[in-house]
């Protein structure tokens, strides 16, 4: 089959062809069901690509405007929001969480700080007791269940994602500051100006626009991915487990009305590659409109590096940003340690390099089982490098 019958559309700079293919053996030679693909390199779109489908029964074509849950890649635009705030002085990275949210220091959590949350060292990866699943729709009940939850750790001793709580954590505190939830206001100050379509939150009426999410094919995984899930197996009551399935999310929510209804900021962002791209190559150039480039420097220097708590692998973070790690397959995107983002869980990326002045996202509705980096990206990264260095 060749690149004019793989069924991609879009547009790309001449330099690029091998990305494009790249991106179109995903299907024909993978499992890829729908994707996209966009780059820009100095502000400007270079690449934006798309193909396959939006549902497993592949009758509904994937479309510029279709938008992908992209999970953890959420939680880069949810640190953006949250550094308006501190660039706006409505926030301080290092002031006690309960000067803005009171109720929020109960159970040892009086000293926490935003920075502790933003760098996953806050020791709120998981929920002790057990939450009833259907409270995951409900904010004020999760809400009620954070406010009430302890520490698994120190704070500030160690460092372990939070997967899902990131979103409740930073969501409040963002309400409680604003007196609006992250969704609206991402949709007036920054994605609305930006006519870029990424939302927290999406209307009913657009729900037509939504890809469905897929199990992708029967691979387990990498290494870390094993290690991954016999820790969650081994360990059902340990931060792990209860991280990722405390109350139930990904596998069994994400293609209902009421995930993509409610706003979850670590993990129910759903948008286009080209919005993500957009925004990843503004902050590329230095923040543009976008943050000041002296808080921006700030928050993607290291701020934690190594054996993540969570995980179970070395992840290396700024403030709420994950960073590139080169040499480490898992977690290596861009050309530098300079470079920084967020992957989600099924192989989205999105992520900038300030070196190359390049915004970079790939999203998908087939998910795989990987940690952190998704072959399929790190595939498309690498050839994105080797275009531009011819």
């Amino acid at each position: 089959m060749t690149a004019a019958d793989d069924g991609i559309q879009g547009y790309h700079e001449l330099k690029f062809e091998p990305v494009r293919e790249a991106f179109g053996r995903l299907f024909t030679e993978g499992n890829e069901l729908g994707a996209a693909l966009a780059v820009t390199i100095a502000g400007e779109s270079v690449l934006d690509l798309w193909g396959g489908f939006m549902d497993k029964e592949r009758t509904e074509p994937w479309h510029h405007d279709t938008l992908v849950n992209v999970f953890s890649c959420s939680k880069g635009i949810a640190t953006l929001c949250m550094l308006r705030l501190v660039q706006d002085g409505r926030l301080s990275l290092d002031a006690s969480v309960v000067e803005y949210w009171p109720e929020f220091g109960q159970n040892g959590k009086e000293n926490i700080t935003l920075r502790h949350i933003l760098t996953h060292r806050s020791g709120l990866s998981a929920f002790h007791p057990t939450i009833p699943d259907d409270d995951l729709f409900d904010w004020t009940a999760m809400v009620n269940h954070i406010e009430q939850e302890s520490s698994w750790w120190q704070p500030g001793s160690c460092h372990g994602y939070a997967p899902i709580t990131f979103g409740w954590l930073l969501g409040e505190l963002f309400r409680r500051v604003t007196g609006m939830t992250m969704g609206a206001w991402l949709q007036r100050e920054i994605m609305g100006p930006l006519d870029a379509s990424f939302y927290f939150g999406i209307p009913d009426e657009d729900h037509g626009l939504i890809a469905r999410m897929t199990k992708g094919g029967p691979v387990r995984g990498d290494r870390a991915a094993q290690r991954l899930y016999e820790e969650m197996t081994d360990n059902p009551m340990g931060v792990t487990a209860r991280a990722f399935s405390n109350p139930v999310t990904l596998q069994s929510s994400t293609n209902r009305s009421e995930w993509r209804r409610m706003e979850l900021p670590s993990v129910n962002g759903h948008g286009t590659a080209s919005a993500l791209a957009k925004v990843y190559g503004i902050l590329s150039v230095g923040g543009g409109q976008l943050l000041d480039a002296s808080l921006l420097q700030e928050a993607t220097q290291e701020q934690v590096c190594g054996p993540d708590a969570v995980l179970k692998c070395s992840t290396r973070f700024g403030l709420g940003f994950m960073l590139g790690q080169p040499g480490h397959h898992l977690a290596g995107f861009g050309s530098s340690r300079h470079t920084f983002g967020h992957a989600g869980a099924g192989g989205s990326l999105t992520f900038a390099d300030p070196k190359r002045q390049i915004g970079f996202a790939f999203v998908t509705n087939s998910m795989g089982p990987y940690v952190l980096v998704d072959p399929r990206a790190e595939q498309l990264v690498g050839e994105l490098y080797r275009s531009i260095s011819l």
